[in-house]
């Protein structure tokens, strides 16, 4: 038997235990005595590197039509029948590289031997992907390399393919400390910008950082806390679901998937592994997939005293429908009705199918209806209201990878306006007596503090009175575990501190 033949047999005796991290097979490979892959069998070559082929496709369905990483990547995997390891380590892969894209972009500049700007976007998204596997996962680099390498020679061809052997080879040539002390010293040569030293090298636009920072400060922590809310963001989320009250127990979701307790909300449940698609009541709509964060906002609207009757909520901007589902519940258990506003049709059907488990007498109705003028249309009509207002979600970095590189400070007048509205309309509907939950998921004080002071003075203008009421308490009701901040009457969530997106919360009561 000839060299190449044996070398081709080990080749093929080896292909079944790839290593899901990406490592490549073969003592040959192993030992970098490989030759081109090209003698492999290209359906071959395809099918072995099936999770990078649909990290590659979602980096540029984000790129080329706006479309969410969350939305596209989960329909990519079960259309392609990738599962398990090969699945997770495509979820990796296309949600690091997009969070961590600014870090791996300046490292590529300085790789690369010509400007990024010049480099065409998919072989710039290809590059992305090796730096992530040679810097932010335990991929071998010759691995993340050579895999890469025939990733690009597959989808953007034989020259750009010699290019991105270059470039990632130059990228591991140095560990990625190494690298962060390079991209640093290139954004801040003086030594004296922290936010453009940490804007670089935790991947976040600098109006972020110098927004997250205000935040802090803002909400009564440390502007030394930056650093690690920043790295904090840059984390996979846990899988967190949520027990709704009365539907079934903490304890029935916890035997079907193993979960444990988050730890805050006695809602919620963390799960360690797993597909949260696969649990029964998941399916069942009984529990479903909810940050805890998301939860204690929820169930601290309930908690919240108010004078009088207790009998009709109203969810101002519902979908997709898991405060809904979650409210929903609560009211079944309150003798109370829900009636679940949204705007947009589609996300109606949304809440429809996540309220589907909830006892009918408990909904009021599922509408299509602008939430601004709800408040006109009814008013002093419901007991509570939750306002979960559209924002920027800088708080859910970590569930939307994409969505730091999308948006700008010029996002923030428009949503902020839209935020008045629909909390003054919140303010208008609820009755006196009654209370209004006005929740983000962003911290930035243009969207949140900023935004409820503008209300209760507009309400006061207007002749109506508004007071805000200590929520830290309410929350606490809810969650003993919760610190309070001194001097603070909201309440602002941060994955770094209580390990949630940024959610806050502020209550007030009409009075």
């Amino acid at each position: 038997m000839s060299g190449d033949e044996r070398r081709g047999r080990d080749d093929r005796a080896q292909d079944a235990r790839r290593d899901a991290r990406g490592r490549q097979r073969g003592e040959a490979r192993a030992q970098g005595r490989a030759g081109r892959t090209t003698a492999a069998p290209a359906s071959r070559a395809r099918a072995g590197d099936a999770a990078r082929g649909a990290a590659y496709d979602t980096l540029r369905a984000v790129e080329g039509s706006d479309a969410y990483a969350n939305l596209v990547l989960p329909p990519l995997l079960r259309e392609r029948r990738i599962a398990g390891r090969d699945a997770g380590f495509a979820t990796e892969l296309a949600y690091g590289t997009l969070r961590l894209q600014g870090r791996y972009d300046a490292v590529l500049a300085q790789a690369s031997s010509r400007p990024l700007d010049q480099v065409d976007r998919p072989v710039l998204d290809v590059l992305r992907l090796g730096a992530h596997q040679l810097l932010g996962m335990r991929v071998a680099p010759h691995a993340a390399v050579s895999e890469t390498v025939g990733l690009a020679r597959e989808r953007v061809g034989a020259g750009a393919a010699q290019f991105v052997n270059a470039v990632l080879r130059r990228v591991a040539e140095h560990p990625l400390e190494v690298w962060l002390t390079r991209i640093a010293d290139a954004a801040d040569p003086g030594g004296e910008d922290a936010v453009a030293r940490l804007a670089v090298v935790e991947s976040h636009p600098a109006w972020v950082v110098r927004a997250m920072r205000e935040s802090l400060v803002g909400s009564g922590r440390s502007a030394d806390e930056l650093g690690a809310l920043l790295a904090a963001d840059n984390l996979a989320p846990r899988v967190t679901l949520v027990a709704r009250p009365g539907l079934v127990s903490v304890d029935d979701v916890a035997e079907q998937t193993g979960a444990q307790p988050a730890g805050l909300a006695p809602t919620a449940l963390v799960m360690s592994g797993g597909d949260p698609g696969d649990v029964p009541a998941v399916r069942a709509g009984l529990a479903g997939v909810q940050d805890e964060g998301s939860q204690l906002v929820t169930l601290a609207l309930v908690a919240a005293p108010v004078a009088g009757a207790d009998e009709r909520w109203l969810d101002l901007c519902a979908g997709p429908g898991g405060k809904a589902a979650l409210l929903g519940a609560l009211a079944a258990q309150r003798g109370a009705r829900l009636v679940a506003n949204e705007v947009q049709p589609h996300r109606v059907r949304l809440v429809e199918q996540a309220l589907r488990a909830v006892p009918s007498d408990a909904v009021e109705e599922v509408r299509t209806g602008d939430g601004r003028r709800v408040g006109e249309q009814e008013p002093a009509s419901y007991d509570r209201v939750l306002v979960d207002a559209p924002c920027t979600g800088l708080g859910a970095l970590r569930r939307r990878p994409e969505s730091r590189w999308r948006r700008t400070p010029a996002d923030l007048a428009t949503l902020s306006a839209l935020q008045r509205e629909l909390l003054a309309s919140a303010i208008a509907a609820v009755r006196p007596g009654g209370v209004v939950a006005y929740v983000t998921c962003s911290p930035h004080l243009a969207e949140t503090q900023l935004v409820v002071l503008d209300a209760v003075r507009a309400a006061a203008r207007a002749g109506t009175a508004v007071e805000v009421l200590d929520a830290a308490p309410v929350v606490a009701q809810v969650a003993p575990a919760w610190e309070p901040v001194a001097g603070r009457q909201d309440v602002q969530l941060w994955p770094h501190v209580h390990g949630t997106d940024a959610m806050h919360l502020t209550l007030l009561r009409r009075v």
